[in-house]
């Protein structure tokens, strides 16, 4: 198993299977994961478990444990696509207003905020 994927499953539990930045629960192998949550495969894609390197590895991140954490899938890209992405405790700030305001994930995965 590669050294990134091996991080990741290590992340993904040490976190009980929920998102650094969302605090979603994830699917680590397959969508179906989250049918106890009434989610539907096709829904559940936003929420699949990616490595999340606190520092990116332009900026010198190593695939290290201490540089990977597990964040969905929508997470990970948001933060990612940004000309300068924010610290990663500045990105959860943000996460977490959107997601208060409700604004974050679609209305279908929304849901899963109150459980």
């Amino acid at each position: 198993m590669p050294k990134l994927q091996r991080l990741r499953i290590d992340a993904f539990h040490a976190q009980k299977g929920r998102c650094c930045y969302c605090s979603f629960p994830m699917w680590n192998v397959s969508p179906d994961e989250l049918k106890p949550f009434g989610l539907r495969a096709k829904t559940a894609r936003p929420l699949r478990c990616t490595a999340e390197h606190l520092v990116a590895q332009q900026e010198g991140g190593k695939d290290v444990a201490g540089n990977i954490a597990a964040a969905c899938w929508l997470c990970n890209t948001r933060r990612h696509k940004r000309k300068s992405p924010p610290s990663p405790e500045a990105y959860r700030a943000f996460v977490q207003k959107r997601l208060a305001k409700g604004k974050w994930h679609p209305p279908s995965v929304a849901q899963l905020r109150r459980r």
